[in-house]
């Protein structure tokens, strides 16, 4: 799959937030609103990276924490939050240590993935080089797998 399909032919811009001491982007077209981590209800038998369900004005959204989905260490001194995203046909809330800011790039200032192989790879669609360090960015409905996607129906529908 060619980039300009992959990451649109126009300046694209991302929301860029910390995982522990690593940066990620998400397309900012995916992205509804940015919350703090309200209560959360648990709901048995789901993956240890389902934290549970949360009202947001009347909708049921499932909240994942993208940190043990990815395996990374939390940043304990970061206030955490949660980014409501856009997965048509429903949302999901992504558990962050922090969100840092909106990013404009051109598809020339993306490179493409890095060349590796596995599932968590498998979500990054490229890679941006800022200042001082690499963002990795992630296609946010592709981090979730297919398995992920079934239990967040599954589960909406029991709420709804």
């Amino acid at each position: 799959m060619n980039r300009s399909t992959e990451m649109g032919t126009m300046a694209d811009r991302f929301l860029t937030f910390s995982l522990g001491s690593e940066s990620f982007a998400i397309p900012l077209l995916q992205v509804k609103e940015v919350i703090a981590l309200p209560e959360v209800t648990s709901v048995p038998q789901t993956p240890t990276y389902f934290l549970g369900i949360m009202n947001l004005r009347g909708q049921v959204i499932t909240v994942l924490d993208l940190r043990v989905k990815l395996g990374i260490k939390p940043n304990d001194q970061q206030e955490t939050v949660v980014i409501i995203c856009d997965l048509a046909p429903y949302s999901v809330g992504i558990v962050v240590d922090s969100v840092n800011s909106v990013l404009a790039a051109t598809p020339e200032q993306i490179s493409q993935k890095p060349e590796l192989t596995g599932t968590k790879v498998e979500s990054i669609i490229g890679v941006y080089q800022a200042e001082d360090k690499l963002i990795l960015i992630l296609d946010i409905s592709h981090t979730l797998n297919l398995t992920d996607h079934a239990a967040v129906k599954k589960i909406q529908a029991k709420a709804a």
